[in-house]
Order: structure tokens, then C-alpha cells, then sequence
């Protein structure tokens, strides 16, 4: 499945988290009320053939699955991702945006239909985002990610509120011209989603899927905490 295909909360709205094995997805699945999906990081796995493997189990109860690079994002990862989704047909893989429309293109032509997100940073100013070593309008690099056929935008690190003007920039952009997906992530937690959320409802964008990690992981076993992902999803609910 696509990950186009979920319901989504408020129609536009779904969740990121991390899931270490099958019965934590399905623990993270029930506490997001359905509104989750759950996901892995390829900096796990020494080798792609163990990430193809975990990405199967959990397909066992999640219908769509998400590869991240891992290491904060590190673009080097992108090639043991691509490997990954296409053993495993995830439905959702993170990718450098440089890298996005290749992955795109290679994985279709192995008859595998993945929404592939393109990773930029945030420049530190409104209207503008970091792209490799330079800065780039967000209506030039819109215009670019549409021409690539990129159908999603990975933002990170937000930084909590710190980026949350420019997120809003990018998600009214991004609708305005035909981008359906936005991707927060980094210091995203149970105390500021409600303001990242709030303040995206009105861009127009389609889809709006939060990458929730560190706030929510129990750092001694690595599994995802349910109650955490039931606090952030229900606050979020009302």
C-alpha cells in the first residue's frame, strides 16, 4: 500500500515512530489509534538483507512501513535504504533529495510504487531552504522537486519550534504548487506538537507526517514507548 492510501487524522495528519520488532508496531499501531506508521533506520542494520527481514515482520501488521537513513539523517545511508525498500516494498523510504528522483525511478522500474521523500535542511530564514551547501528559494526548489516527480519533503532538523515559520512556509509552497507531502523532523515531542500542528492545519498541505524519535524512545531497551505515542497522538486528537 501506498502510503497515500492511509486514513489520515483531519484528513491530512499521520505519525512517525520508530518500531524495534513486530510486537512494538503493533503496540505503537494500537495506542496512535491507527494514525501511525511505523518505522525503521537503515544505521541499524550492518546489512541490508536484516532490514529487508524487519521490514517484512512488521509489514505483518502495519500496512505501510518507513525506511529512514539514520545517523541524523546521514545521506551516505541512502544507497543500504534503497536496498532495503526494494527487498521489502516498505510503501515509504527517506532518501537526500539529490537522490530522490533516482530511487523513485529505480524502484518503479521494479514495478514497487513507494512515496520517496528528498531530505533538505532548514536554512535559518523564512522563504529559504539548505540544499547540500547552498541556499535556495522554496519557490525555486518546489518548482525543481515537481519537475523530479518528488512527491514529499523531508525537513530536519526543525529543532522544536525553532524552524516552525519556515516549515509553515515550505507547506504553503509546497501545496500551492503540487507537492502533497511535508516531512518534519528533530525535537519534535508531546510539547510542542500541538503549535507544529496548529500551525500547518491551514497551508493546504495533503499530507503532514511528523517523524517523532528521540522523545519517545526508552533509551535503555530501544523500544518505542506506547504511552508516549498515545500522549502526542491524543493531544494532537483533542
Amino acid at each position: 500500500m501506498h502510503l497515500k492510501q492511509l486514513n489520515k487524522w483531519d484528513g491530512f495528519l499521520l505519525f512517525n515512530f520508530l518500531a524495534k520488532d513486530k510486537q512494538n508496531a503493533e503496540e505503537i499501531l494500537e495506542a496512535g489509534k491507527g494514525f501511525v506508521v511505523p518505522g525503521i533506520v537503515s544505521s541499524d542494520f550492518a546489512h541490508p538483507e536484516e532490514g529487508i527481514e524487519h521490514v517484512k515482520a512488521l509489514k505483518g501488521v502495519a500496512p505501510v512501513v518507513s525506511i529512514g537513513l539514520g545517523d541524523n539523517g546521514n545521506p551516505a545511508n541512502w544507497e543500504k535504504v534503497l536496498h532495503i525498500a526494494a527487498g521489502s516494498d516498505p510503501g515509504h523510504l527517506n532518501q537526500p533529495f539529490e537522490r530522490s528522483g533516482y530511487a523513485q525511478g529505480y524502484l518503479k522500474a521494479k514495478g514497487l510504487d513507494q512515496l520517496v521523500n528528498g531530505l533538505v535542511a532548514p536554512a535559518g530564514r523564512v522563504g529559504y531552504i539548505k540544499l547540500a551547501n547552498h541556499d535556495m528559494k522554496v519557490e525555486d526548489f518546489v518548482d525543481l522537486a515537481v519537475s523530479m516527480n518528488v512527491e514529499s519533503i523531508k525537513f530536519m532538523p526543525l529543532k522544536g519550534l525553532t524552524h516552525l515559520e519556515e516549515l509553515v512556509y515550505l507547506c504553503k509552497v509546497a501545496a500551492a504548487k503540487g507537492i502533497p507531502s511535508i516531512e518534519p523532523a528533530g525535537g519534535i515531542s508531546a510539547d510542542n506538537i500541538v503549535a507544529i500542528v496548529t500551525a500547518v492545519r491551514e497551508t493546504g498541505i495533503s499530507i503532514f507526517m511528523p517523524h517523532i524519535f528521540g522523545s519517545t524512545i526508552d533509551k535503555v531497551t530501544g523500544r518505542t514507548i506506547p504511552e508516549e505515542v498515545e500522549k502526542i497522538v491524543s493531544s494532537v486528537r483533542g
